[in-house]
């Protein structure tokens, strides 16, 4: 169940990053331009939702 769970919120995640709407901290802060952060992003929310 976990790992569906954390499939899915980087699945998310890169999506975000996809459509130019993913940020960096709060939706205030300046949006990844990165995969690699966006990656870096994904893995670590999904830790925090596990």
């Amino acid at each position: 169940m976990n790992k569906q769970r954390r499939q899915e919120k980087v699945h998310t995640v890169m999506s975000e990053f996809k459509h130019g709407t993913l940020h960096s901290g709060s939706k205030k802060g300046p949006k990844v331009s990165n995969r690699r952060q966006a990656i870096a992003i994904a893995l670590s929310q999904a830790r925090k939702a596990s």
